[in-house]
């Protein structure tokens, strides 16, 4: 007989472990524990429209392109709608940065917060109509001064942020979350409505056995990036790696941080500075992995010690296990003297 699964009178649930942070951390406002509060309202909300995007009618797209001059679905539009209103309403940003926005969104005065937000609130859309996972991106900024909301404000570097997560719409709704203390995930439980830690303190391994590139590009990359992935297949140079490529940035390196390995976005000649987003894809994603003990790199310089000189900035991004990130590294540096 089968036991009844047992019901913890103790569970620790994303809004109390927030909390928990914040009594810990010195001279804390409770700005930072309203902010993410309202991120996980707004997830909660994608998940289930996620859940229910073929029955709702929300497969399909808007009829649209975005600042991006990619294709809008109306899960995107819906995503991002959330984030901004549960954003504004939680009266701790001035400004975000979205990438369906082409410009900065103002939040009004009597709102207004001292935390700047760069999200990408449907990451991976395309693969929204063949049910593969998708996911939501965020970073954290402390503004910086008393000047009134402009693009200038949003440019920080990665190095700045003081929380960065992502949550992954699979086969369950996970969000992964960071305010530079570690590593920490969380699972939605539908019969309560909340996230529960299930895995504290997260570690990537210090080497993997899979490489994530798209090698549909592979004659437009650098020579370095071909040796690089070459060299992963060839049995002289040890057990070949694995290939694994979603297609959804989210769902490519949360596995990364799961089983070790690599993510790589190189340039290519059709895109010279790189295709993901710096601000909202890069470097909250570079600041989790590096957390975990990983590295990321965007092939010259750690990537969260770039400074971005617009808010929709592209970058080529390395990142994933310790060993692996470095090896690329390596080589690109060999190639370029």
């Amino acid at each position: 007989m089968s036991k009844i699964p047992s019901i913890s009178s103790d569970t620790m649930t994303l809004t109390r472990h927030v909390l928990a942070q914040q009594k810990l951390a010195k001279n804390a406002t409770g700005d930072l524990t309203q902010l993410l509060t309202s991120i996980q309202t707004a997830v909660k909300v994608v998940s289930f429209a996620v859940r229910k995007a073929g029955i709702t009618q929300l497969f399909g797209t808007a009829e649209k392109t975005n600042v991006q001059g990619e294709e809008v679905k109306k899960l995107d539009v819906l995503a991002n709608d959330l984030f901004i209103n549960m954003l504004k309403s939680s009266y701790t940003t001035c400004m975000m940065v979205s990438e369906e926005n082409e410009n900065i969104i103002e939040v009004e005065a009597e709102q207004s917060g001292k935390y700047i937000v760069c999200f990408d609130p449907l990451d991976g859309s395309s693969n929204i109509d063949c049910l593969a996972s998708i996911g939501s991106i965020f970073g954290i900024y402390r503004k910086e001064t008393d000047e009134a909301p402009s693009p200038s404000l949003g440019l920080q570097p990665g190095n700045k942020m003081v929380a960065a997560g992502y949550a992954l719409y699979g086969s369950a709704t996970v969000m992964v979350l960071t305010t530079g203390n570690g590593v920490d995930m969380f699972m939605l439980d539908p019969s309560i409505g909340e996230f529960i830690l299930i895995e504290s303190q997260m570690k990537i391994p210090l080497r993997g056995k899979i490489y994530s590139i798209n090698e549909a590009y592979e004659n437009k990359w650098e020579p370095a990036i071909k040796e690089y992935v070459k060299n992963k297949k060839d049995p002289s140079k040890g057990k070949p790696y694995g290939a694994r490529y979603v297609g959804s940035m989210v769902a490519d390196v949360h596995r990364t941080i799961k089983y070790g390995g690599i993510f790589m976005y190189p340039i290519t000649t059709d895109a010279p500075k790189g295709k993901l987003r710096l601000q909202y894809e890069c470097n909250p994603m570079a600041f989790i992995v590096t957390q975990a003990g990983g590295l990321a790199t965007n092939g010259k310089i750690p990537i969260l010690d770039v400074v971005p000189t617009s808010i929709h900035e592209r970058s080529p991004i390395f990142l994933g296990s310790k060993e692996d990130v470095e090896e690329v590294q390596a080589l690109i540096n060999q190639h370029a003297n």
